[in-house]
């Protein structure tokens, strides 16, 4: 286990759950939330096209804009996180919301693979206020949309 500060106090946060465990019945999480989006990639290409870095800037972490370099893979990538971080604010309720910022959410690869969440701020705090303590996230793409499936996951009370 390894510890998150959040104010005063510390989000725990079971290092086992980054590594792609499977849920079965005998582990304590039920299901808080579920998230679902699809984004058309041309959207996200006209969108950096028009805005540049600007765009990127607003809605991506510096790691995340770090991790391609141009073209159509990257117009995928950048695609499939927005995806990702439309479904995690949909699953916080938030979509759109003044209170939250994308740059609140962070997709990271573990080395598997496996794209995981972190996150901070607003985001942070409202899956802390729901008891959200393990995320179940998937990401697809192709030339054409990207998708992202999320399962906000918590303990049972």
């Amino acid at each position: 286990m390894s510890g998150i500060p959040i104010g005063s106090s510390t989000l725990e946060v079971d290092e086992s759950a980054l590594q792609g465990s499977p849920i079965s019945e005998s582990d304590s999480l039920k299901i808080i939330g579920h998230g679902l989006e699809i984004v058309e990639t041309t959207y996200i290409k006209e969108l950096v096209e028009q805005l540049g870095e600007s765009f990127e800037r607003r809605y991506f972490t510096v790691s995340e804009c770090n991790a391609y370099e141009s073209g159509d893979k990257r117009i995928q990538y950048l695609a499939g996180r927005f995806a990702a971080k439309k479904a995690i604010l949909n699953t916080l309720g938030k979509e759109g919301g003044k209170d939250t910022s994308f740059l609140d959410i962070e997709v990271k690869r573990l080395p598997t693979g496996q794209p995981s969440v972190l996150l901070h701020g607003q985001c942070l705090e409202i899956a802390t206020k729901f008891g959200i303590t393990k995320w179940l996230l998937s990401i697809s793409h192709t030339f054409s949309y990207a998708a992202a499936s999320v399962f906000a996951l918590g303990s049972k009370g």
